[in-house]
């Protein structure tokens, strides 16, 4: 896996929109649905393959039949716009001490018991959508903040895929990058749309067995395993993010065997990142992660053979450094947010060895240290 420079040009345009017009009212005739032999439609956008009568809506609640369309209710739409630093999505071989613009929808076509952002996840309320913004719009946002970008993320951008792949060329037209953060869980033909519109994913791998997926998510590890090799050959950027839930996923078999998939699927210079879990949703009884815990996972997965391997959700600066997977040197350091050490040298590589560190790297190095980072608000206007 070689070492990949900041974008410098637009990559490929989206998809273009199939199915009938748009109807009146503003929604978005979604892009990827067809007709079942008793007359409902049906959704194939992610494995639910929701089939609708005209008015009822898809488990992700945000695609609904209307008429003789399935549209996107919240193309345009946004739960709130905010600088990040890249850190915090987490993509640590990304353009790191970088800002970037996120942003998310409402809804989600998975299930989670202990979703962390369940307010926005499993959201009802149209003004959980309040905030507005064409592609174009966020793009020039972004730009005029100094952002890197923009990223999907708070909840899953495969519920809005049309509206993050029209995102991610207006980001491309204007020298900018997209960023996806999802759970993976969506067909083949979508997935390569979505992911391949983007520069970089982190996607959640929730577990390692099908009956945690089952019963804690409502989804299935095996089409997130297609996902996440999937993004790995079509040469998006990727992390992957595991929640340790203590008692549920985070026994040292399960562990061992999904750090060994990952050295043999994806390669070992993939970055893992175990965050900590804390109480939320639907699972207020479970207990945080305990630290201990996390640095035994981070163990595992050296032993594995995995090269990055960071802590998440805890305060530990050593498991946040990106260290050069042929000779240890410390290249990238943090303080939280905050980058406090830089020796990435221009053309992606050691400076002490030259071997390519992998990830997005820019060869003017970092922006200039701005102090502690704390993520803002912004607004964005049409």
């Amino acid at each position: 896996m070689s070492a990949r420079t900041a974008p410098s040009a637009p990559r490929r345009p989206a998809a273009e929109a199939t199915g009938p017009e748009a109807p009146a009212g503003g929604d978005y005739v979604a892009r990827w649905w067809s007709r079942a032999p008793d007359g409902r439609l049906r959704c194939d956008l992610c494995p639910r393959h929701c089939t609708l009568r005209d008015g009822q809506r898809g488990f992700c609640f945000v695609r609904v039949r209307r008429g003789d369309a399935i549209v996107l209710t919240t193309y345009g739409r946004s739960s709130g716009f905010a600088l990040d630093p890249i850190e915090k999505k987490p993509l640590s071989h990304v353009l790191p001490g970088s800002t970037i613009l996120s942003f998310g929808t409402a809804g989600c076509n998975l299930a989670c018991k202990y979703c962390q952002n369940w307010e926005i996840s499993t959201s009802r309320d149209i003004d959980t959508l309040a905030a507005t913004a064409t592609p174009t719009a966020l793009a020039a946002v972004a730009q005029k903040e100094g952002a890197v970008g923009v990223a999907f993320t708070y909840n899953d951008p495969v519920i809005f895929a049309e509206y993050a792949i029209d995102t991610a060329t207006a980001c491309h037209e204007a020298g900018l990058m997209a960023v996806a953060v999802s759970a993976g869980w969506i067909e083949p033909g979508p997935r390569r749309e979505l992911f391949g519109a983007v520069d970089a994913a982190n996607i959640d791998l929730k577990g390692f067995t099908e009956e945690f997926y089952r019963r804690t998510t409502g989804a299935r590890l095996g089409d997130i395993l297609d996902t996440l090799v999937d993004i790995r050959a079509m040469g998006t950027w990727l992390e992957v993010t595991t929640l340790l839930i203590p008692g549920f996923n985070d026994s040292d078999a399960e562990l061992a065997a999904l750090c060994a998939w990952m050295a043999a699927e994806l390669g070992t210079e993939v970055p893992l990142h175990f965050t900590a879990f804390h109480p939320a949703h639907r699972m207020l009884d479970v207990p945080r992660t305990p630290m201990g815990r996390l640095r035994r996972a981070r163990a595992i997965a050296h032993d594995a053979g995995l090269a990055h391997v960071y802590l998440g959700n805890v305060r530990d600066n050593d498991a946040a450094t990106v260290r050069c997977a042929g000779c240890g040197c410390a290249l990238v350091e943090h303080e939280g947010y905050r980058l406090s050490a830089y020796r990435v040298t221009a053309h992606g590589t050691c400076p002490l060895c030259d071997r390519p560190v992998a990830g997005i790297w820019d060869p003017a190095g970092p922006p200039p240290d701005t102090g502690q980072w704390w993520p803002r608000r912004v607004d964005v206007e049409d």
